[in-house]
């Protein structure tokens, strides 16, 4: 078996002295997309802040790329090819829309990610390219945080609630194209609590509860029984 692109291996996270993740293991391989689901409060976003290297690790390793990365700032990561998509978008909003997305191309890393390319996968942010970030719809926003992210060329990108405050027409428009964005080879971990659409999206889920994997396996093998349980801890 080829080794992992991503290899978590008995993680802790701290928020001070409160512990926010407990022995957390996972992989992600070259090309495949991964979900990590569970409640509010769960440590998804913290797993994620980890991995993208804004939040140090006090026990167990991070590699990636076959190296170890658990100590390694944002800034790092970035150019090692991890991209994170922050839940509530956080574009710039004195920026304009092609404004935030050049910002995701200082790192400066070569790849199939281009202006033109982005605008391919979003027409609509082409068509409001020179309009501020804020005047665009949530879905919109949503959508120019992916660019933004994409045009880092990154190995591995990371999507914080994909479909959080969106309308349903406009998170299956936004799952619609993630065939596309992995589809060079890209690896993708999706945190969402939308159950179904991270189901119908990925190849592998982790569940997370209370800062522990409560379940893991193929999507294709977990039964909502499961899950639930593994969800809701019952």
């Amino acid at each position: 078996m080829p080794e992992p692109l991503l290899d978590l291996r008995a993680i802790d996270a701290y928020y001070g002295d409160f512990q926010a993740l407990f022995g957390v293991s996972l992989s992600v391989n070259a090309g495949e997309v991964v979900a990590v689901i569970g409640a509010n409060g769960a440590g998804k976003s913290t797993l994620l802040k980890c991995i993208a290297g804004l939040l140090p690790t006090r026990h167990g390793d991070i590699m990636f790329g076959g190296a170890p990365v658990g100590t390694a700032p944002a800034f790092e990561m970035v150019a090692r090819g991890v991209a994170l998509v922050p839940e509530g978008r956080r574009l710039f909003p004195s920026l304009t829309v092609e404004e935030n997305l050049m910002i995701g191309g200082q790192a400066g890393r070569p790849g199939p990610w281009t202006l033109d390319r982005v605008y391919d996968l979003f027409p609509v942010l082409a068509e409001r390219r020179h309009l501020r970030a804020p005047s665009l719809s949530g879905g919109q926003q949503q959508m120019a945080a992916i660019g933004r992210a994409l045009m880092s060329n990154p190995h591995l990108l990371l999507c914080d609630e994909i479909s959080l405050g969106l309308a349903p027409i406009v998170v299956r428009d936004i799952y619609a194209q993630l065939p596309a964005i992995v589809a060079d080879g890209l690896s993708l971990i999706i945190v969402e609590q939308d159950i179904a659409q991270a189901l119908k999206a990925s190849s592998q889920v982790n569940c997370l509860q209370e800062g522990r994997i409560a379940l893991q396996g193929a999507a294709r093998e977990l039964t909502r029984e499961r899950i639930s349980a593994a969800y809701f801890g019952v």
